[in-house]
C-alpha cells in the first residue's frame, strides 16, 4: 500500500514522518520522499535553489518522481511493503501548476498528462492544511528559504490542495495542522492502520 504525506511548507510533514516511524515500526514501512530519495533529487534542489526557469524545474520534479518510482516505490510495492512517502505527485500538481502559471497553458493538464500511465496513484493521502499565516511563522526562522515559501504561493498552492480533496474524497484524508504533534501522530497511524487492514481484508475475500 502506497500513503503520501502532502501539505503546503510548515505543516509539519517531515515531523509527522518521524513520529510515524515510531508509532508503525511492527509494520516495518519503508519511508521515503520526494524529491530526495535519488540522485535526481539533488539536481532537483540545485534547481530550486538557482531558481531556473519553471519549465525546467517541473520536468526535473517529473524525473525525479520516476526515479523514486522505478527505484523506491515499485520494489517495495512489488515486496508487499507499506511505503509512506513525504511529498508525492500531488506535490506537482499543487506546487508546479502555480509555478508554470501563465508560462504554458493549462499547467495542470500538462503536468497529469506527464504522468499518465506509468505514475502510480496513492491508496490513501494525508492532507495537512494549516492557515498560511502560521505556515509563514513556523518558516520565519528557516534558513535557505525556497522561492515557493512565498504567501501567494503557498495561498494557491493549498487552494489546489483542497480541491484535489474535493475531487477525490475517498483518497484524501484531511487533517489540522494546527492539532498537537502527538495527536496528530496517533490520529493518522490509526487511520493508515485502518486502511493497510481493510485492504487485506479485502484481498482475503
Amino acid at each position: 500500500m502506497l500513503v503520501t504525506l502532502e501539505g503546503i511548507d510548515g505543516t509539519g510533514k517531515s515531523t509527522l514522518l518521524v513520529a510515524l516511524k515510531g508509532k508503525l515500526a511492527d509494520l516495518n514501512p519503508v519511508f521515503t520522499r520526494e524529491p530526495g530519495s535519488t540522485w535526481v533529487g539533488e539536481a532537483v534542489r540545485r534547481a530550486v535553489a538557482e531558481q531556473i526557469d519553471p519549465v525546467t524545474e517541473a520536468t526535473l520534479f517529473v524525473a525525479d518522481h520516476a526515479a523514486h518510482l522505478a527505484t523506491v516505490v515499485r520494489p517495495a510495492l512489488d515486496n508487499k511493503k507499506l511505503v509512506i512517502s513525504d511529498r508525492y505527485s500531488d506535490s506537482r500538481f499543487a506546487y508546479q501548476s502555480v509555478t508554470l502559471d501563465g508560462v504554458i497553458p493549462d499547467p495542470d493538464g500538462w503536468l497529469r498528462a506527464m504522468h499518465n500511465g506509468w505514475s502510480i496513484v496513492p491508496d490513501k493521502t494525508i492532507l495537512l492544511v494549516i492557515p498560511v499565516d502560521e505556515a509563514l511563522a513556523r518558516l520565519a526562522g528557516k534558513t535557505g528559504r525556497e522561492h515557493f515559501e512565498r504567501r501567494e504561493v503557498l495561498e494557491k498552492v493549498q487552494d489546489r490542495y483542497l480541491a484535489f480533496a474535493r475531487m477525490e474524497p475517498s483518497r484524501f484524508v484531511v487533517v489540522d495542522a494546527l492539532l498537537e504533534k502527538e495527536e496528530i501522530a496517533c490520529f493518522v497511524a490509526e487511520a493508515i492502520r485502518f486502511v493497510l487492514q481493510s485492504s487485506q481484508s479485502r484481498r482475503r475475500l
